[in-house]
């Protein structure tokens, strides 16, 4: 077994022993629209279809996502990824905040499309940045099944803002990858700019109207396949 895959089930055993005392802080459940026409490696119109759950608790906090992507070729494929994280502070029952650090936690992903499962495990910290819902740094060993194993640096934040009467939500992530033998480095920043037409009709819950921009250089780790990819974005919260 793997270094990654045995930090992953340390990950997930410790995960299970917190189940009996674990307490949900928040949930946030969606479905999303994107339409794209500037996709690179394989067609490049492409409509995806996206499930998104996110959850805080006094353990933690976890991510998962489901695409459903589908081009123009009539081509179908689905993508998905699990992302729990572990507070170290309350494995220890101790306080490990400190400056802008609010907490320091142990990641783990769990990557898995057509034909792959990739295993992601290490560290991350919770920061505490003025004007922002949220902002995450994860750094991981990466177990790729279909490629030599590499690192990964991971951000993600959320900032909302209004101008007006207006809501707007600006958030993304940014995913850096090492160079390894067999691809290299890669650096993909993808970000949505998010206005909340829900407010026009009386929804408490969020409806996104807005749009999502892929900054992605050496894609899937092909040295020169950089793709600079909007989408049009719908996005409905529940």
């Amino acid at each position: 077994m793997t270094i990654t895959k045995t930090a992953a089930c340390i990950l997930t055993g410790a995960l299970l022993s917190t189940s009996v005392s674990a307490e949900q802080l928040w949930s946030s459940f969606s479905l999303s629209y994107l339409n794209g026409s500037d996709y690179e490696v394989g067609d490049s119109d492409r409509q995806v279809v996206t499930v998104e759950h996110a959850s805080g608790h006094n353990w933690g906090d976890n991510f998962f996502f489901l695409d459903r992507l589908k081009s123009s070729n009539g081509y179908t494929e689905n993508y998905m990824e699990l992302s729990p994280r572990l507070s170290l502070g309350y494995l220890t029952n101790s306080e490990l905040s400190f400056g802008p650090v609010k907490d320091v936690l142990l990641a783990g992903t769990w990557e898995s499309g057509e034909g792959f499962d990739n295993y992601l495990a290490g560290v991350g910290v919770s920061l505490n940045v003025p004007g922002f819902r949220y902002f995450n740094v994860n750094l991981y060993h990466v177990n790729n099944e279909l490629k030599e194993d590499d690192r990964q640096l991971t951000l993600t934040w959320g900032l909302p803002f209004e101008l007006g009467s207006a809501e707007f939500l600006y958030d993304g992530f940014l995913d850096w990858s090492s160079e390894e033998s067999d691809h290299a480095a890669e650096m993909n920043f993808t970000s949505q700019l998010k206005w909340n037409a829900g407010k026009l009709f009386g929804s408490k819950a969020p409806v996104y109207v807005g749009i999502e921009y892929a900054h992605w250089n050496n894609k899937f780790g092909i040295d020169g396949v950089d793709e600079r990819n909007p989408s049009l974005l719908l996005k409905w919260h529940f």
